[in-house]
Formats: C-alpha cells, structure tokens, sequence
C-alpha cells in the first residue's frame, strides 16, 4: 500500500493502536453513553474566549520571532560591521561582507540541527510549557549578543538563537490545529505569522530611534549593542507571560471551566486530529517520509526561502543601494511590513471564506514577482519606482503561510504531523542559508545576480502549489468513492484515534 493510495484498513490500525490513541479521549470518560451538543451560541462564545487568551499571545511572540532574528539586519549598518576602536558610536566587531553573509546564515544551521529534535520534545513534553521555555532562553541568547567583541562570538550566538527558535513556529502549528477548527486555521495562522509585519515596523522604527538618538545625545554602549539588549530582553519578559497564559492543550486551561473545557475539544472533533499524543509511531513517521505530500511541502519550503534568506538579512542594504541614506533605510525599510501584514490577511481570510487557500495564496507570489522585475529592470536613478517593487516582495509570504496552515490542516496522526512540519521547517532552514550566499559582495548595489534568482524560485514553486492543489483534490475524491462503497460504517470516536490524513476515510483535505 503507497502513501499515494489513501485506502486502508482502518481497523485493523485501531486494534494495534487504540491503547495509544490521542489525549483528548481523557477528557470524555464519564461521558460513555452522553451526546455533547455545542449550540450556535457556545460555539462563539468558545471562539470568543480562546482568541482573547491565545491569539494576542501567539501574535506577539512570533512578531518578536522574526524581529529577533532580523535584528542583525538593523545592526549591519548601525556600528556592527566596523572595526574596533576607541569611538562607542563607530565600533563594531569588524566583518567583511562575506563573514556577514555567513552570519547571516548561521542562524538556520541552528535551526536546522535542532529542527526534528525540538519536534520531537513538541511532541513528548507539556507544549506550552515546552514553547515557554524556549521563548524565555532565545531573548536572553540574543541578549548576549551585546556582549560580543568578535566574529567567533557573532557566530555561537546566531547558531545557538536558531537553536532556540527552532521550536516556535511547528510549535505554533500545533496550537493552532489543536485549539481550532479547520476552517478557522488559515486566518488564524495568517494573523500571528503577519506579526512579521508589525514586527518589521516596530524593528524599524525601533532602530531608526536608537540611531538618531545615539547621533544627538550619545550613549555609553554602541547603538547596534542597545538594538540586541533591548529587543531580547523582551522577548525574555514576553516569555515569562507566555508560561502564565498557554497551557499545554485544553485538558489543563486554566481560563477554561472543566465543563468548557470538554467542549472546546468537542468543538474541534470536525478535525479528525485530537488534541495531542505522546506516543512516537514508526508507521506514521514512515508514511510521512513516503508520501508524495510531504516531499512537496519540503520543496516549497526550500525554494520559497531562498529569496527569503536573501532578502530579510540584506533588506536595509538593498534600500541604501537604492540611493538612500543608512538611516533612511531603516525608515523607508518599515512600509514593507504594511503590506505584509495587508497580503497574509486578506489571502488567510478569502482562503477560509471560499476554500481554496492555495490558490489564493499564489497570489503574494505573483505580486512579488512584479515586485522584484521592477528592482531588476528599473535604472539606479528611478529611488522610489524600486523601492515600490521591495515593497510588493513583501507579500510573498502568503504562500508559505498557506501551506503552513495546511500542515495544521492536512496532516493527521500526531507523529506525521511533528513530522511533516519538521520537514518543512528543515526546507525553510535550508533555504534560508543559501539565500544569503546568493548576495556576494562584488555585485553590490544592484545583486542583479541574486535578484533574478528570486525570480526563478518564485515561479517554480508556483509550480509546486499547483502540484499540491491536484494532488489534494484527487485524495477528497478518492475518499469520497471510499466513504459511499456499500458497508463502509464510520467507527465510534474515530477522530480521536491518533489516525493519518492517509489512512482515515474520514478526513477531507483542505484546499
């Protein structure tokens, strides 16, 4: 039987598995006989109540997520390049261009070596406690990186920060599928991932502050020294509030009444995916690396992060080489976030509204692409005509975000799905590292090089979603064929048996 084949025999897998089924079947003993009905009005008001505790939250510490990692774009052109000297306004660790380029990179390493590990502790610890910890270490890492003196040091903190937010983003895959409906999971993960906009404006405007501020009244410690204290103690601070809020599913909310909390995971029964398993499961994580899904999850990942590595580590230098001055840029750098945050809405909103998030979300892509031709083709003079087109490279996220959610809602049986978001995080890592690489220092100020680049990997994963999008629907039909053949009997409690989008007959995917 193939991964591609999505018929199998769910019950035999229920008399080898039922002892390890999901979590959420705790909750419902003494309920053995007892129909839950969720009325119009609970359902809301459930909704209600886990957007007000977790999504403010969850919104926060991403945004701080990929400010804490982008941070050392601000600091490149605040101090941090320059070499040594007496002058706390003009002392750095003294780089070259292509040790920046590895610092750059060297985050991802992190990420990347510590990606399935950290899924798999997702998987076998408290999650929100677990994801607490991680938050908390990661702000006082970056933290640190005002106390560096040379590249050596740059390097060990980068590695050990992607060590450390390595966990945040499946961790929040998990959350979001644990705590919502599949239709509610794409403007959701659309809206705490869109904090990479504000946070990108708050960066800015952070930083551009610290600058001038430093110019006019100086300081005891570099400009670029106060940008990494400030932001990672806050990310520590932020953590801490974390730890108190989260908990770890809904069997242990502390803001929900025991009677709420066996109805918010009856509100998610419509899933097929329960709420969390401890138990690692050989067969899921083989099916995981045989289906053709995942693989295609991976690619995307990889290609589409490419122009992302490239682009959020060299932002501020591409808008200096657009004519502006380095202050400026870290002001004229914030109006990309704008449309970032615009883009992922609108496409997390139409795709949950008309059902196809995919397609929807090629629209970024496109966008982006106009964005980056403009860069390309517009002559060095025309300033504002090409930092128009950074602007509209800001909205190729909306890919990446859609099958993010997609993992939270078309990867079933909890061992796949750690799994298959660490594939996908691997791919994101790995393309975050070459897309550094493909800035180098002797194609400055245009990269021209680079530029087109991010061209060609944006059109072929235009490619990869449209091979999503059929695959996806050929599985719906299949299992529709299944669900009507003569004798098919849905089991009891079959959405919390831990089963796979593969071998449960009941799972539909999302588009």
């Amino acid at each position: 039987m193939t991964a591609e084949d999505p018929v199998k025999r769910v019950d035999e897998n229920i008399l080898k598995h039922s002892h390890d089924a999901d979590a959420a079947l705790k909750a419902f003993e003494g309920y053995e006989g007892q129909t839950l009905e969720l009325t119009e009005e609970t359902r809301k008001r459930l909704l209600r109540k886990i957007d007000l505790h977790l999504m403010p939250i969850l919104c926060v510490v991403y945004g701080l997520n990929y400010l804490d990692k982008t941070t050392l774009s601000y600091a490149s052109i605040m101090g941090l390049k320059l070499p040594p000297s007496g002058n706390k306004l003009h002392s750095g660790i003294g780089i070259s261009g292509s040790e920046y380029s590895w610092l750059s990179s060297m985050f991802y390493f992190g990420y990347i070596a510590w990606e399935y590990p950290t899924s798999q502790l997702l998987q076998r610890l408290p999650l929100g406690k677990y994801s607490a910890f991680n938050i908390i270490i990661w702000g006082l890492v970056l933290s640190c990186f005002a106390a560096v003196e040379d590249y050596a040091g740059a390097i060990a903190i980068r590695f050990f920060l992607g060590v450390f937010e390595a966990a945040v983003t499946p961790g929040f895959a998990l959350f979001t599928s644990q705590w919502y409906t599949r239709k509610e999971q794409g403007l959701r993960t659309s809206i705490w991932f869109s904090f990479n906009g504000f946070a990108q404006i708050f960066g800015g405007l952070l930083a551009y502050g610290i600058a001038v501020g430093s110019r006019k009244y100086g300081t005891s410690l570099e400009p670029w020294k106060i940008v990494f204290l400030t932001t990672g103690l806050l990310t520590s601070a932020v953590g801490i509030v974390f730890l108190w809020i989260v908990p770890d599913s809904q069997l242990n909310c502390r803001w929900l009444s025991k009677e709420d909390r066996v109805l918010a995971i009856e509100r998610i029964r419509v899933n097929g995916q329960g709420v969390g398993n401890k138990h690692f499961k050989f067969y899921q994580l083989k099916e995981a690396l045989l289906d053709p899904l995942s693989w295609a999850f991976f690619f995307f990942a990889l290609i589409a992060d490419i122009p992302n590595g490239g682009i959020s580590n060299f932002f501020s230098q591409l808008i200096v080489g657009f004519g502006y001055t380095p202050e400026e840029s870290l002001l004229y750098g914030t109006p990309g976030g704008a449309v970032e945050i615009v883009a992922l809405i609108i496409c997390g909103w139409a795709g949950d509204k008309y059902g196809y998030r995919i397609l929807i979300g090629m629209s970024g892509l496109l966008l982006s692409m106009l964005g980056m031709i403009l860069i390309v083709a517009l002559p060095l003079s025309n300033n504002s005509g090409r930092l128009a087109g950074y602007y509209l490279t800001q909205a190729s996220p909306t890919a990446f975000v859609a099958l993010l959610s997609l993992i939270s809602s078309n990867v079933a049986g909890y061992t796949k799905k750690t799994t298959v978001a660490a594939m996908y995080l691997i791919g994101y890592c790995a393309g975050n590292i070459i897309g550094p690489q493909t800035f180098k220092p002797e194609h400055a100020p245009r990269y021209v090089p680079a530029e087109i680049t991010i061209i060609v990997c944006w059109g072929v994963c235009l490619g990869i979603l449209g091979f999503i999008h059929v695959l996806c629907a050929r599985r719906n039909t299949k299992k529709e064929e299944i669900r009507g053949e003569e004798g098919y009997v849905k089991l009891e409690n079959q959405e919390w048996l831990d089963l796979t989008d593969v071998e449960n007959p009941e799972f539909v995917y999302t588009l």
